[in-house]
C-alpha cells in the first residue's frame, strides 16, 4: 500500500493573513469569493505574500471497456485521436493554456493506442484501457497500485524539474463519466441516476440505456464493494486516468502544492483521493461546476464552492484554465493593493458600509 503522508494546512499566519485582507482599501468582503481564495492560497504557502510559480496542467488520457456498450456518444478511437490533437496544440485546453502562459503536459495512462512516434506524449501505461466494468473488476489491484504510484511520480518529477507550485488535473478517456459515476454513487451513497449524465452528448434515449447499463454494472460488483477498502473500489470502478489523477493530487498534497480541479473525473479523482486523507481536499480548488449532472450534487457533498458555472463538459483541465486568471487576481490583490492606511483613506468598522 502506498504511503502518502498529507499535513493540513497551516493556520500559523490565517489571522495576520486574515487581517491583511480586511486592511485592503475596499468594505469589508468586497471581493467576495476572491478573498477566501486568497487566504487559501495564502495560507498554503505560509506567507502573507504568495506567488503563483511555473503554472502547469496535465491531461490524463486513458480507454474504458466499459465504452463497448455504447454508453458514450463517441466511438473510443476518440481518446487517441484527441491525444493527437492535444500534441499537435489543437484541443481547447491547448489554446487555454497559450493564453495564460500555463505549461501543458499530455500523460497516456491506458489509451488504446501506441503513441511512440509522439515523444511529446508521457507513456505510463500499463495497458491499452481498462476490462469492461459490465462484465468484470476494470483492474486488478496492482495495476491500481502501478497507477497511483505513477500519478505520484508525475507530480514529484514535475516539482523537482520546474518549482511549480500549482498544478492543474485533467483528463480524457471516452466512457469516463461512466466509471466516474460509479465511484460518486459507491462513496457517496448518492442515488445512481442522480450522478449519471449526458457525458458527451447523449440523447434522452441514450441516457437510459447508459443508466440501465451501470445499475447492471455495480450490481455485479456489488458483493465485492460492501467490504472493500477504497483501493479495491477504485480497482473495480475506476479508470487508469482517475486513477493516477488520484495518485497525483495526493503527492501534490503532499508537496503542499495548490491543487486546481477541473470538472466532474476530476472531482471524483479528488473524492477517492479523500478516501485516504481528507486534507488533500484543502489544497483543492474547484475550478468550476460543470454541466455533467453528478457535478453539482458531487461539489456538494465535497462542501466545495465552485469558481465558475459556465455549462462547461469538456474535461481536458480547461475549467483549470479558465479559473486562473482568478488565482491571479487573488494573489495580485493580496500583495498589491493598499490598505487604508496606506492610501491615507479613513477605515470603518465591521457594521458600516460604506456607499
Amino acid at each position: 500500500m502506498l504511503d502518502f503522508s498529507i499535513k493540513p494546512v497551516s493556520k500559523e499566519k490565517r489571522e495576520s493573513i486574515q487581517q491583511k485582507i480586511d486592511t485592503k482599501t475596499k468594505p469589508l468582503g468586497a471581493l467576495g469569493q476572491l478573498e477566501k481564495l486568497a487566504l487559501q492560497i495564502a495560507c498554503i504557502q505560509n506567507t502573507e505574500t504568495p506567488r503563483l510559480q511555473n503554472p502547469h496542467i496535465a491531461v490524463f488520457a486513458a480507454d474504458h471497456g466499459i465504452a463497448q456498450e455504447g454508453v458514450s456518444a463517441y466511438p473510443s478511437e476518440v481518446t487517441a485521436q484527441m491525444v493527437l490533437n492535444f500534441v499537435r496544440g489543437g484541443a481547447a485546453i491547448n489554446a487555454f493554456c497559450r493564453q495564460h502562459n500555463i505549461a501543458l503536459s499530455v500523460i497516456d495512462a491506458g489509451v488504446n493506442f501506441d503513441f511512440q512516434s509522439h515523444t511529446s506524449v508521457i507513456s505510463q501505461k500499463t495497458a491499452f484501457g481498462t476490462k469492461n466494468i459490465a462484465h468484470s473488476p476494470a483492474m486488478t489491484l496492482a495495476e491500481c497500485q502501478w497507477h497511483l504510484q505513477k500519478g505520484a511520480e508525475w507530480v514529484q518529477q514535475l516539482c523537482q524539474d520546474t518549482q511549480c507550485n500549482i498544478i492543474g488535473l485533467g483528463e480524457m478517456g471516452i466512457g469516463n463519466t461512466s466509471a466516474s459515476a460509479l465511484l460518486m454513487h459507491h462513496f457517496t451513497k448518492i442515488d445512481l441516476h442522480d450522478c449519471i449524465g449526458k457525458g458527451t452528448g447523449l440523447n434522452e434515449t441514450q441516457l437510459i440505456h447508459k443508466q440501465k447499463v451501470l445499475t447492471r454494472a455495480y450490481h455485479l460488483h456489488q458483493p465485492t464493494l460492501e467490504s472493500a477498502n477504497w483501493l479495491t473500489a477504485l480497482a473495480t470502478l475506476g479508470g487508469y486516468e482517475i486513477v493516477q489523477m488520484c495518485g497525483a493530487m495526493l503527492q501534490a498534497a503532499q508537496n503542499q502544492l495548490l491543487i486546481l480541479i477541473d470538472g466532474f473525473i476530476a472531482s471524483v479523482a479528488l473524492l477517492v483521493a479523500c478516501q485516504v486523507s481528507i486534507h488533500v481536499k484543502d489544497y483543492a480548488v474547484f475550478c468550476h461546476q460543470s454541466a455533467e449532472r453528478g457535478h453539482e450534487a458531487l461539489l456538494q457533498y465535497l462542501k466545495a464552492e465552485p469558481l465558475l458555472r459556465l455549462n462547461l463538459r469538456l474535461g481536458e483541465g480547461t475549467g483549470c484554465a479558465l479559473a486562473y486568471p482568478l488565482l491571479e487576481s487573488a494573489v495580485i490583490f493580496l500583495n498589491e493593493m493598499a490598505t487604508f492606511e496606506q492610501a491615507g483613506v479613513s477605515n470603518i468598522t465591521n457594521e458600516v458600509m460604506l456607499g
